[in-house]
């Protein structure tokens, strides 16, 4: 007992201890640490990254600087991270064909992988906002009725309380979301694409921009009340009450005349 006591306080026992622990600690970080097939993201390998690089330069670079840095009125996409890419490239916006007040949607330029590696290339340059999970867009696992309260707190006032879209200033507009996927929904959302303010997890948590997406969603059902004059609310249903209405009264007008005569 004596003689363990002793080797306990021999000056280099706590280094031993310490190369033991740290011995410990690797073997037991290799036993159950994922493997780099299982911790890599889809769409942030190497060769996604290469291919689109490539992409970027043949299609991109003219406008936003071989290094992606910008120039004068083309923002720098250093930093916008994965999701503003998908977001502008799947929906058309990107590659502009002019530069206009505002990007329109038009046909998509590239496909599925394409914009995949572009993405890639994109958030490698700087962290930024990430392509959101199957999972986080799904719109049958929120709430519709929660996502309508936040929906008119936060976008109506721009997009319609159902989507349908609306004017802005200096010619400008908001999209109607009819055609609008749920995972391009929630990347306008953490992008902030040309007007439209960021929502953060600050802001709007992912569980309120799921129930968001599930109210969105809901609006392409068939209306309960029959046509649903374009969804732009009072002023369609006014005027065609206003036409019917009024039609309606020149025709009694006409008849009593006639019968009077």
């Amino acid at each position: 007992m004596k003689a363990i006591a002793a080797r306990r306080h021999h000056r280099f026992a706590p280094l031993v201890l310490v190369m033991l622990a740290l011995l410990l600690t690797g073997a037991l970080y290799a036993a159950f640490a994922p493997s780099g097939a299982q911790a890599e993201e889809p769409g942030t390998n190497a060769d996604d990254i290469a291919a689109g690089a490539q992409l970027f330069q043949a299609n991109c670079a003219t406008c936003h600087g071989v290094d992606a840095s910008g120039r004068e009125g083309i923002p720098s996409l250093i930093g916008v991270g994965a999701a503003a890419v998908d977001f502008q490239v799947s929906t058309g916006r990107m590659p502009m064909q002019s530069n206009s007040v505002q990007a329109p949607v038009k046909p998509v330029q590239f496909d599925e992988t394409q914009i995949r590696q572009l993405a890639a290339f994109v958030a490698s340059l700087g962290p930024g906002p990430e392509v959101p999970s199957d999972d986080a867009i799904d719109p049958e696992k929120g709430n519709p009725a929660l996502g309508a309260e936040i929906f008119r707190t936060n976008c109506a006032m721009c997009h319609n309380a159902v989507g349908a879209g609306g004017a802005l200033s200096e010619g400008k507009y908001a999209p109607d979301l009819w055609d609008t996927t749920p995972r391009q929904i929630y990347e306008a959302m953490v992008t902030g694409p040309q007007s439209m303010p960021v929502f953060n997890e600050h802001n709007i948590t992912p569980e309120e921009k799921r129930d968001l997406i599930s109210y969105v969603v809901a609006q392409r059902e068939g209306s309960p009340g029959g046509n649903t004059l374009g969804s732009l609310g009072p002023v369609s249903e006014g005027l065609w009450a206003f036409v019917l209405g009024i039609g309606a009264l020149i025709g009694a007008a006409v008849w009593v005349g006639a019968k009077s005569s």
